[in-house]
């Protein structure tokens, strides 16, 4: 991909796939490759940096004889992707209309 993908975007990516049901890192990486380029050492920094905000909680649950680590969005965490999702919207139309320039879409 050309465009670079900055960490309030990646925020808002995690955070989108957390509101739809708890999951794990693996499971999220893989959402995420859906639209964009990343590895998972790419998103455990944003996990630990959602979880430090208060954006994000972790648990453990035992799999085939180890412990899953599990993320769950919080209530500030939802608060905060109703904002990006805004904010989103808002910068995704100022570049449409500059690289579309007035076209009908």
């Amino acid at each position: 991909m050309a465009f670079k993908i900055e960490s309030g975007l990646l925020d808002a990516c995690a955070l989108a796939i957390l509101s739809r049901g708890d999951t794990y890192g693996y499971e999220i990486t893989q959402e995420m490759k859906k639209a964009v380029s990343l590895s998972e050492s790419t998103l455990y920094p944003v996990l630990r940096r959602l979880q430090k905000e208060n954006l994000c909680r972790t648990y453990d649950q035992p799999f085939q004889g180890r412990n899953r680590r599990y993320y769950s969005i919080t209530a500030e965490g939802l608060k905060r992707l109703t904002e990006l999702r805004t904010e989103w919207d808002n910068y995704k139309n100022s570049i449409e209309s500059v690289l579309h320039g007035g076209e009908e879409l």
